[in-house]
């Protein structure tokens, strides 16, 4: 007998088979970035971070703004100084005419799709009507010297041609006379505008994208010249604004920016309560209810003007309103004080007063913990109806519980969700400034990541929406002709909220949790957000240095995750149970008889020992021979001998490696869903005890579609559970089981009924 141990088991490799499922490279899925990603260069370097002759432009504001509460028209004056930072000598400027966006002949108006069913609301159909006269309408457009611009308008955008191209290091500057309607919001949609309080006959004003504002001009694109059809939002240079906004002298506002007049503007008292609010664990009103339930009665004839100034910002918004009630409290940041801070009617009580500034004060505090300090002197947050939206220092945020106060479970946390989500847009993009109008899931999706680790650190038991894997999953596992990869311009995108928002934070968590660990991820993405921050980082930037830092090649993951739309499938296909065969015949032929005796019986053999005739066997004895009584399983004398001669055959080590008393189990594994990941397996045992194994997702890198893996325990394994803590987004988990569990449901007998549009508190309340 030849000097080798026998196993049951054969192990292989085959490098033709193996690579045969992958003869056309380009669909490898670890194929590195390379053709996907822009060539480094002095600009940006191939570490993801800002190359040596990094450059972007500047543009300082000064404005005079005047709200008309009457007519509810804007009307503007503003002079931009633009600064040419570049090596290039340009030609002419663009501007952006966002408001355009609601002028009759907007592009966005010819691409809009729809269709009437039998009934429509009295919103869709004024929605259809576009007789809104929206869009700037601009009364002059001229140096400081009063000479005309040559200016081209092509929709939402505005070329200035120049008589001499503005060259490197120099500056230039533009004033443009303006005016528009305002939209109201409730009725028409926006971003921005008015809602109307019809009871009282007041408005309350979010205002944004209300100036003509320079476009940025960098390495990348040269020109930013992609119109806004309203979903792309926006990318725009950096720099110092000087605003005077002039309202009804009644009116509260609140703006991006310091306030430069508090002595004109501000009572005795209430400055009195915003230097107290400095040192305040707790939000302090600066208008209490009583007291802007008496403001929104009155009508101020006269106006006053505040004046707020901005240091590096890339844009500027603000509100208004004789509605508001103010409350502020301090955000400490070593020696520097931040203000967070609430505007907000009294139809935001009383959750706007119990929430929303500590909610802005928490968001501070943690995502400054995950990127920067929060640079900014404030943050406010806005109540305002409808969506959320995001400006420097300032937001506007939807939420009101019922007339009598109550509110449910699902609007508080929506409340607060809204206020970190649009706060927390300070940091991207208004710091980290990333290109919107490109690449949504740049600010939306590093945002919601960030958002989620706030929520959690605000409730350990927080109902976030988006986040956790398992929350992705519906969206992933969906009809993929309505599902575009993350890598898409924001206005192609299908299912925005799932691709920008969802799908981009699930992907930033699985690297958390998953791939590169809490403490390294932390650490690469806090180089990524201090390395750009108040810069124009890119998607390529983002991979680099996220790569980069952590020390961890993730070309696969990006290709996966943002650059198609596979999705995570992992399944057990097949098992197999394996022993070592030690050549001992009294152990190995009881295995034997055991795994026999084990083995289900055809049906026929079973009748057949209760219920059949006499066989011939039976009958006549002479018909048997050696072979009737013969069982190839009894050990013999002859047997054992064999045995003794083949262990003296062997080493000492071999002889060792014999009493091995492991039990071995080959696993087959395949990936249907297309998206490679991890495999997270984790062995039950038969006395109770787990053990849960982290494989590499390289392990795909031969065969995308299927791998078989040996795992030896010395323990017997009762069950295998694939991904057990839903750490990858898998979208069925039908086969993540071996043996296959049967899938649990309920279903209930019911009676219809209308039900109740009472809130839990309300319920309670009556129960008392």
């Amino acid at each position: 007998m030849t000097k080798q141990i026998s196993l049951l088991f054969l192990i292989s490799l085959s490098f033709s088979a193996l690579w045969s499922q992958n003869e056309n490279l380009n669909y490898n899925k670890f194929k590195q970035l390379k053709q996907e990603l822009p060539t480094p260069n002095v600009y940006r370097t191939a570490a993801g971070y800002p190359g040596h002759e990094y450059y972007q432009q500047r543009a300082d504001y000064e404005m005079n703004i005047r709200l008309d509460d009457e007519s509810q028209k804007i009307y503007g004056e503003e002079t931009i100084t633009y600064f040419n930072y570049s090596p290039d000598a340009l030609s002419y400027l663009w501007i952006q005419l966002d408001q355009n966006m609601r002028a009759k002949d907007s592009e966005r108006n010819a691409l809009t799709t729809g269709s009437f069913g039998s009934k429509v609301s009295t919103t869709s159909f004024k929605k259809q009507l576009n007789e809104f006269d929206g869009g700037f309408k601009l009364e002059e457009v001229k140096s400081t010297d009063g000479k005309d611009f040559d200016y081209y308008i092509n929709k939402t955008m505005m070329r200035i041609n120049l008589e001499e191209p503005l060259q490197a290091n120099d500056s230039i500057q533009i004033r443009i006379k303006w005016w528009y309607n305002i939209n109201n919001r409730l009725e028409i949609g926006g971003r921005s505008g008015y809602e109307y309080f019809e009871e009282e006959d007041n408005y309350l004003y979010t205002i944004a994208q209300f100036f003509p504002r320079m476009a940025v001009y960098n390495d990348v694109e040269g020109w930013q010249n992609k119109q806004f059809l309203g979903r792309g939002e926006f990318t725009l240079p950096f720099g110092n604004y000087k605003v005077s906004i002039t309202v009804p002298a009644d009116h509260v506002v609140a703006s991006t920016g310091e306030l430069q007049n508090e002595d004109e503007i501000l009572s005795e008292e209430q400055k009195e309560r915003l230097e107290k609010a400095k040192d305040s664990d707790q939000p302090v009103l600066i208008i209490t209810q009583k007291e802007a339930e008496k403001n929104e009665k009155g009508r101020a004839k006269d106006e006053q003007t505040w004046v707020y100034h901005a240091k590096n910002v890339r844009d500027f918004g603000f509100a208004s309103s004789r509605k508001f009630m103010w409350d502020a409290m301090g955000v400490k940041f070593g020696d520097r004080t931040v203000m967070a801070m609430s505007y907000y009617p009294k139809e935001g009580n009383p959750l706007w007063e119990d929430y929303s500034t500590k909610a802005v004060a928490h968001t501070l505090r943690s995502y400054s913990n995950h990127t920067f300090d929060y640079p900014y002197p404030v943050a406010i947050s806005v109540n305002a109806a409808s969506i959320g939206m995001e400006y420097p220092m300032i937001c506007f945020n939807y939420g009101r519980p019922e007339e009598d106060g109550t509110y449910t479970e699902r609007l508080k946390y929506g409340v607060i969700s809204v206020i970190i989500h649009e706060v927390g847009h300070n940091f991207f993009p208004m710091i980290v400034n990333s290109d919107e109008r490109q690449w949504t899931w740049m600010d939306e999706g590093l945002n919601t990541f960030l958002q989620y680790l706030a929520e959690k650190e605000w409730d350990v038991d927080y109902p976030s929406r988006r986040g956790p894997a398992y929350k992705i999953v519906d969206y992933m596992k969906g009809d993929k002709s309505n599902i575009t990869p993350i890598m898409t311009n924001s206005e192609s995108i299908f299912q925005f909220g799932n691709n920008a928002y969802g799908k981009p934070a699930t992907a930033l968590n699985i690297l958390r949790e998953t791939i590169i660990g809490r403490e390294n991820f932390d650490f690469a993405f806090k180089q990524y957000s201090q390395s750009w921050k108040f810069k124009h980082p890119t998607p390529a930037d983002f991979f680099r240095s996220m790569e980069d830092a952590s020390g961890t090649d993730l070309d696969w993951f990006w290709r996966g995750w943002f650059f198609s739309t596979d999705h995570v499938d992992i399944a057990i296909d097949e098992v197999k149970y394996l022993h070592l065969d030690t050549k001992d015949p009294d152990v190995e032929n009881e295995l034997i008889r055991k795994e026999e005796e084990s083995k289900e019986k055809f049906i026929g053999d079973i009748r057949n020992e209760t219920s059949r005739n006499k066989t011939v066997v039976e009958l006549d004895p002479s018909t048997k021979d050696f072979y009737n009584s013969y069982d190839p399983l009894d050990v013999t004398s002859i047997d054992r001998k064999d045995y003794q001669e083949y262990l003296q055959d062997l080493d000492e080590e071999e002889k060792k490696l014999l009493k091995n008393k492991n039990h071995w189990y080959e696993v087959k594994f395949s990936s249907p869903g297309g998206l490679v990941m991890p495999i997270i397996v984790e062995f039950r045992f038969q006395d109770g005890s787990k053990e849960k194994l982290y494989i590499p997702a390289e392990i795909w890198r031969f065969n995308n579609e299927e791998v078989t893996k040996l795992f030896s325990f010395s323990k017997e394994v009762e069950e295998i559970v694939l991904d057990p803590n839903l750490e990858t987004a898998d979208v069925d988990r039908s086969n993540n089981y071996f043996p296959e569990r049967i899938v649990k449901d309920r279903f209930e007998l019911y009676k219809s009924k209308t039900k109740s549009k009472e809130n839990p508190i309300q319920r309670s309340n009556r129960a008392k």
